[in-house]
Parts: C-alpha cells; sequence; structure tokens
C-alpha cells in the first residue's frame, strides 16, 4: 500500500513539474541595446513609430535640447531660449508631449534664495523647432506655489498641470491653459472635484490626455477622527477643464497610489496596492483593477513609467518597473503575464518609456536612451 502511494506521489510531482514548465514564457530575458542621441536624454514622446527625445547638455551655454528618431535617422530639433527668461538657458524637461505636429514642453531650473524650480514653457514643431515663452513669476511659482508635473496635448487644446495652494487646505491639483500671446492661466479649482476639503486631499501627481479631457493621476487621502486612508484614485474631465469627476480605484487595499496611465479608447493605470505593483483598467464603464499581476514591490519612491499599451482595446500590456535597480517588463492580460528580465548592462532606476506599434520599446535609464523589441 505504501508503495502505491509513493507511486502516485511521484507521478503527481512529475506532472506538476511539467505543467509548471510548460507554463513559463517562451522567453524570460529582453536585450537592451543602447541609442546614441547625443547627449543625456531625460523625456520620451512617441507618435507613429517616430520618437522625440528631450535632452539636456550639461555644461553647455544651451542646456536643452531635442532629438527626433526615425528609424536610423536621427534629427536635432532647433532650441530658441529668450534672452528674457534666463531660465530657459538652463532649463531640464520635466515633461514633453507631442502629437505629430505640435510639441509642449515643461522645463525647469532651480534658482533663487531658496533653490526653488523656476519652470519655463516651450511649444513648437518637428520643423520649426521649440521656443519657450517667458511668463510672470507668479505664473507657476511665488508663495502659493506648488509643483508642476504635466504638459498634456489634447485635441481640445493644451495644459499644463500641477499644484497650488488650496482654496480651503492644503495644494490643490490645478490646470493651466494657454491665452492670447503665449501666456498661461491658471484655472480656478473651487468646487471641483480638484479642490481639497476638510475631510478629503487631493493628490495628483501626473497627468495625460483622455480624448478631449485630462486624465490626472494620484491618490485621494481621507481624514477622520484618528484615521487616515490613502486610496489610487484618478481625475477625469470632459473637455479640458470641463466637468471634472473624481473616481476612486477598486481594491485599493490599506493604502495604494495611482502613478502614471496612458489612453486610448480607455486607459491603463499604474500604481500600487500595498506597495506591490497594481494595474487598473479605466472607462466609460467604469474602472477595474487586473487579476494576476505579478507582485513586484513598489512604494511611493519608486519611479514607475506609463504603461505601454497599442491600439487594440483588448490588446495586452507591458509595465516597465525596477526592482532594485534591475529592469524587467511586466506584459500580458488579466490572469495571463510574463515578467521579462533585461540583459545588455541594462539598470533602472526607469525615467521614460515608450512603445511603437511594430513592439520596440525605448526607455531612458542611467543617463542613457536604450532600446528592445518585444516578440
Amino acid at each position: 500500500m505504501r508503495r502505491v502511494i509513493a507511486a502516485v506521489v511521484l507521478a503527481a510531482s512529475v506532472l506538476a513539474a511539467c505543467s509548471s514548465k510548460n507554463e513559463q514564457p517562451a522567453q524570460s530575458t529582453l536585450t537592451w541595446e543602447k541609442v546614441d542621441v547625443g547627449a543625456e536624454p531625460v523625456a520620451l514622446a512617441e507618435h507613429d513609430g517616430q520618437i522625440l527625445v528631450g535632452v539636456k547638455h550639461p555644461g553647455a551655454k544651451v542646456i536643452p535640447g531635442a532629438v527626433l528618431l526615425n528609424g536610423s535617422e536621427r534629427k536635432t530639433i532647433a532650441i530658441k531660449p529668450s534672452a528674457s527668461s534666463p531660465y530657459s538657458f538652463e532649463a531640464i524637461w520635466y515633461s514633453i508631449a507631442w502629437d505629430g505636429q505640435r510639441i509642449l514642453g515643461l522645463g525647469g531650473a532651480t534658482g533663487g534664495a531658496h533653490g526653488n524650480v523656476r519652470w519655463t514653457v516651450w511649444t513648437g514643431s518637428v520643423d520649426a523647432g521649440l521656443q519657450e515663452h517667458p511668463q510672470t513669476f507668479n505664473t507657476f511659482n511665488g508663495l502659493s506655489a506648488g509643483q508642476m508635473n504635466s504638459a498634456v496635448l489634447t485635441p481640445a487644446g493644451e495644459a499644463l498641470i500641477g499644484s497650488w495652494q488650496g482654496v480651503v487646505t492644503g495644494l490643490d491639483a490645478a490646470v493651466w491653459l494657454p491665452q492670447a500671446n503665449n501666456k498661461w492661466v491658471k484655472q480656478d479649482s473651487a468646487k471641483t472635484a480638484l479642490q481639497n476639503t476638510k475631510e478629503l486631499l487631493v493628490g495628483a501627481s501626473n497627468a495625460t490626455s483622455y480624448g478631449d479631457g485630462l486624465l490626472l493621476t494620484g491618490s485621494q487621502v481621507r481624514l477622520a477622527p484618528n484615521v487616515v486612508e490613502q486610496g489610487a484614485a484618478v481625475w477625469r474631465s470632459q473637455k479640458l477643464t470641463q466637468s471634472w469627476t473624481r473616481v476612486a480605484l477598486p481594491d485599493p487595499g490599506s493604502r495604494s497610489q495611482a502613478n502614471t496611465a496612458t489612453c486610448l479608447q480607455s486607459c491603463v493605470i499604474s500604481g500600487f496596492v500595498d506597495n506591490k505593483l497594481a494595474i487598473w483598467r479605466y472607462g466609460d464603464a467604469g474602472a477595474q483593477r487586473l487579476s494576476g499581476v505579478p507582485a513586484i514591490p513598489v512604494s511611493d519612491k519608486d519611479l514607475l513609467p506609463a504603461p505601454l499599451i497599442n491600439a487594440d482595446p483588448d490588446g495586452d500590456i507591458a509595465q516597465v518597473i525596477a526592482q532594485d535597480n534591475k529592469v524587467k517588463i511586466v506584459q500580458g492580460k488579466p490572469d495571463h503575464w510574463k515578467v521579462f528580465e533585461s540583459t545588455g548592462g541594462l539598470q533602472g532606476p526607469v525615467q521614460a518609456a515608450v512603445r511603437t506599434a511594430d513592439q520596440e520599446i525605448y526607455l531612458i535609464a542611467g543617463g542613457a536612451l536604450w532600446k528592445t523589441k518585444l516578440s
């Protein structure tokens, strides 16, 4: 009887091993190669297979720069700082948006007695170059200023996103829109979902376009006697700053945050729940947390690039993540995920990542631009 039981256990073990082996992804590593852009890359945008790279030239008279990659071709984009705006010569790209025609850039350089970031706004195109548009000091700076984070282009217009002294308390989320003569004006967050209240604090730290509107990602902090609850949330407008709604993302655990998002017909949102990677999908039908995502550690101090999706709303999702400076790509769909390790000398953290329709991925890490191709 014992021999029969042992044989059954052995057979089950062999079957389990075979099953486990068969479930492993066919490809478990990705080899990355460096891409020379002639300077240090700091920001990325992609359109129709072309890659716009925001770069910096440390020690040069004009630090910000931009390069367009189109296959093996590399084109340098003209940069035009303003003589009346000295910080434009020292700016480093915090965010660049590009829709194939328009470019909107948000630059920053530390300065002043307190070493705060002095923000600069740039617009233009690949052919015309990027021109800096000087703003008054109090447009983005001053005693009421928070932090700027995103430049966004939508079919309805351009927007810059950041934070500003709250109407009631803390820092409200805030949006700036361009007016005549390239002057940017902060829109009123009062009595919208972007405003803090005594019971709830808004913590939006990134933004992207969603149709004609904006999608801001972050977390909401609920305040109650002796209780503080932080849950992942997004804020959506229907057209630039019109009709804001706040959406608490489902299955938030005890503490969570939405870091970044990418939107086409719907949005894929990446962040963390209880210090583990979490991915949500959000659209007109609501939001859902995707199941089976590998439990890779993520904290609010980690850089998490926007998720990489394709035009097929049911297509796969790719998320670049650095765990202990080892760059990984989580790819797949709910309950069907692969984790790819990286070879070729690539190490994190990862500042930005983009994906082309033919499955090429470009990312910035370690002061260099890298690329690989998903199978």
